[in-house]
């Protein structure tokens, strides 16, 4: 443990920002996998779903939580399972 007010802080600083990113990456995963649930189901609302989905893998990307090509990545994947189930 520091002894030092000011790492002190920083530490306190550090753990807060640890478990805000950890939450906030549970609930990235969270839509993700209920939007890949949904296309798997054939549900009608999955383009609401990938609204959201892309919404927040833009958000997550912007917070620094996820890089920015695994951003685009995953987003790629995200249409290009929507426009699987669209052809078919």
């Amino acid at each position: 443990m520091p002894n030092i007010k000011s790492a002190i802080k920083r530490v306190k600083v550090s753990k807060v920002k640890n478990y805000q990113n950890r939450i906030k990456k549970s609930e990235l995963k969270t839509i993700l996998r209920s939007y890949r649930e949904a296309v798997e189901a054939k549900a009608p609302n999955t383009q609401e779903l990938l609204k959201l989905a892309i919404k927040k893998v833009d958000q997550a990307a912007a917070k620094k939580l996820i890089h920015k090509n695994t951003a685009s990545r995953k987003k790629s994947q995200l249409q290009k399972a929507f426009n699987a189930l669209a052809a078919k």
